[in-house]
């Protein structure tokens, strides 16, 4: 290879390079700024995330309180709410950079075949976490309140309450949304790999058996050890693999009738 050609094929690596260097200093910018929108506001989010605790507690007649017991925990606690809130509020502007960097690379048809994936990705994920929050939450936290022993009485039992520590309940509390957010993802995972050609729907109804088996191992991994969380995120994620093979199928239909209509038009050209 020629001096020349070196030269030519440098010049392309290094825009690419600038070009990589400008989205990730705006995705950056981005989460910077919901960093600082969500520290302040934390209190806030705070208030949100332990909503569900609240009402548990309040329900039982106990008062809903959290404690820290190093005198950093609280602080720390906070900035872990802030980067999780301002990641939240920056998926867009990064998935949009994101967008911007690959567009260049792909054709017409594939940037209108890959844009929908845009959308759904954070609208699943936003559906995972309000599912979590508003169903399988309520429903863990009360099953594991329910191990309290209220102590005392005919029986002598010694008394076994709840006085949970804030960072740990915060961080089971995003674990949960984080969790069921990824995993609601798997649609679009799996309808981009059959556009590719990597999976097939029938391929995926064939292993409907191994799916069950991995998806009960990530939702015991991804949740806590009780069965309501892990039924709670097996089912959901069962059911959008289900989804996920009408999905490649109707992916499969639309490429089969494309290619049909591109030889259709090949055979009327030729002479």
């Amino acid at each position: 290879m020629t001096d020349k050609h070196i030269e030519d094929s440098s010049a392309p690596l290094i825009e690419h390079l600038i070009e990589l260097r400008q989205r990730l200093m705006w995705s950056l910018i981005g989460l910077g700024v919901g960093f600082v929108v969500c520290w302040i506001f934390a209190e806030e989010i705070y208030t949100i995330l332990t909503l569900p605790l609240v009402n548990a507690l309040e329900a039982r007649g106990q008062e809903p309180q959290l404690i820290f017991t190093a005198l950093h925990e609280a602080f720390f606690t906070y900035l872990k709410l802030a980067m999780f809130g301002g990641f939240c509020l920056a998926f867009p502007i990064i998935a949009n950079q994101l967008w911007k960097f690959v567009a260049p690379g792909l054709y017409s048809n594939e940037q209108q075949a890959f844009l929908p994936f845009l959308i759904a990705t954070p609208a699943l994920f936003i559906l995972g976490g309000s599912f979590v929050y508003f169903a399988i939450m309520p429903l863990a936290i009360d099953f594991f309140l329910n191990f309290q022993v209220p102590g005392g009485g005919e029986d002598g039992a010694t008394r076994i309450e709840f006085l949970g520590k804030v960072n740990e309940y915060l961080s089971l509390a995003m674990t949960f949304i984080l969790a069921f957010g990824i995993c609601f993802q798997l649609p679009v995972l799996l309808t981009l790999m059959g556009r590719v050609g990597i999976v097939s729907s029938a391929g995926l109804a064939k292993g409907r058996k191994y799916a069950v088996v991995g998806i009960a191992a990530v939702a015991a991994v991804l949740t806590p050890p009780d069965v309501i969380s892990q039924l709670g995120l097996g089912a959901a994620v069962y059911l959008l693999y289900e989804i996920s093979i009408h999905l490649v199928g109707l992916a499969e239909r639309k490429r089969a009738a494309r290619e049909a209509e591109e030889e259709e038009e090949d055979a009327e050209e030729q002479p």
